[in-house]
C-alpha cells in the first residue's frame, strides 16, 4: 500500500471515528481525529441553529485548519501512513446546509483563502448509512447535545456530501454502504471493510460498494 493520507468520513453517527481508531491500532498509522467535543457553540447550535450556525462554522473552520496544518506537517518516522476522520472540505459541506446565502458567501471566501494550502488525501472514504440508522446510532451513544439533531438536518448533510462528490472529480472517492454490516462488533465485517479500503484497485475516480 502506497497511501500517505487516507480520510474516512461519513454523516454524524456513521462510525467513522471508531473505524479510524481500529485501523490505526492494527496498522500503526498516524491518527488525526477531529476535536469537536470542547466546542462551546455545538450544544447551542443544536438547540438554536439560526443563532449559532455562523460562529459554530467559523470556529470549526479555524480549528480544523490549525489541526490539519500542524499534524500533516509533522512526519513520524515509524508510522506507516496517516489516517483522519475528517477532511477540510467538511467545513464547506456543513456550512452550506446551516448558513443563509449571505453568510455562506462570506464563509466561502474565507474557506477558499486557506483550502489551497492543505494537501488532498490519497483516498477519501465515505461511509454511507441511512438516516434512520444514523438517528438510532446517535441515540445509542447518548451524547446529550446530539439528541436535538433532526432527521431533516442529517438528510441535508447527506445530500451535501453527495453533491460534493459529483462536483469534485480531483479526489479519489470510495463510497461504502455499511447499512448491513457491523465493523465495530463483528471482526469479519471489520476485516472486510479494511480490505476494501486498503486495496488500491478501488481508488480510481468515484467507486461505490454495497456491503
Amino acid at each position: 500500500m502506497n497511501y500517505n493520507l487516507i480520510v474516512i468520513e461519513g454523516n454524524i453517527g456513521a462510525g467513522k471515528t471508531s473505524l479510524v481508531k481500529s485501523i490505526t491500532k492494527q496498522y500503526n498509522s498516524k491518527i488525526i481525529l477531529e476535536q469537536y467535543a470542547d466546542n462551546p457553540f455545538l450544544p447551542k447550535f443544536y438547540k438554536n441553529p439560526d443563532r449559532y450556525a455562523f460562529p459554530l462554522e467559523l470556529s470549526f473552520l479555524a480549528e480544523r485548519y490549525n489541526q490539519l496544518k500542524n499534524e500533516l506537517a509533522t512526519f513520524e518516522l515509524f508510522k506507516t501512513f496517516t489516517i483522519a476522520d475528517y477532511f477540510f472540505m467538511k467545513s464547506l459541506i456543513f456550512a452550506k446546509q446551516t448558513l443563509p446565502p449571505d453568510e455562506y458567501n462570506l464563509y466561502r471566501k474565507l474557506f477558499d483563502l486557506i483550502y489551497k494550502s492543505l494537501p488532498k488525501p490519497d483516498l477519501y472514504v465515505y461511509l454511507h448509512v441511512d438516516v434512520e440508522k444514523l438517528l438510532a446510532n446517535i441515540a445509542k451513544r447518548g451524547r446529550d447535545y446530539e439528541q436535538e439533531i433532526s432527521y431533516e438536518y442529517l438528510q441535508k448533510i447527506q445530500d451535501g456530501y453527495f453533491d460534493f462528490f459529483k462536483k469534485h472529480n480531483d479526489i479519489k472517492v470510495l463510497i461504502i454502504d455499511i447499512n448491513n454490516i457491523d465493523f465495530i462488533n463483528n471482526k469479519k465485517d471489520y476485516q472486510k471493510i479494511t480490505d476494501i479500503i486498503l486495496n488500491k484497485e478501488y481508488a480510481n475516480g468515484i467507486n461505490r460498494i454495497i456491503m
